[in-house]
């Protein structure tokens, strides 16, 4: 991708990055991003991150049965992020297993971190949730740590 939308490269400290814009939905009743949110951010960042390597998580269940799914999460909140501030969500590969991916994620205003977190992402089976090899063709592209 190009432009402010994201980049990638296969270089071991290659970031993603994603850009979003703190809406009134987002926060809580003191005006700043509500905890739980920070999760829905980085989700979107690494769906992004997906398409932007050439993997549609639709077409992964359609074609392959397999889905990702998080299966551990740790965050650290540093900062609030407020009303109408611009983030930047980025997305890096730590780690590539046979059925999961370690993934570190930071949500960004500025130069200034707000949140950083880790989050495991396994690959299982579309009709019973356990837990599959990721596809070839996904490993292929995934860039290597």
């Amino acid at each position: 991708m190009s432009g402010n939308r994201g980049d990638t490269a296969s270089s071991p400290t290659a970031c993603f990055h994603w850009p979003l814009r703190v809406y009134w939905e987002d926060t809580d009743a003191g005006g700043v991003v509500f905890y739980a949110n920070y999760l829905r951010f980085f989700e979107r960042a690494r769906t992004e991150w997906l398409r932007a390597l050439g993997v549609s998580q639709q077409a992964l269940r359609e074609q392959e049965a397999v889905l990702f799914v998080v299966s551990e999460t740790q965050v650290q909140y540093l900062l609030p992020a407020r009303l109408d501030d611009a983030l930047s969500v980025s997305v890096a590969l730590l780690e590539r297993g046979r059925a999961s991916l370690l993934i570190a994620q930071e949500a960004r205003r500025g130069d200034t971190v707000l949140a950083r977190g880790r989050m495991r992402i396994g690959c299982v089976d579309a009709g019973n949730f356990r837990p599959r090899r990721i596809p070839n063709p996904v490993m292929d592209i995934l860039p290597h740590p």
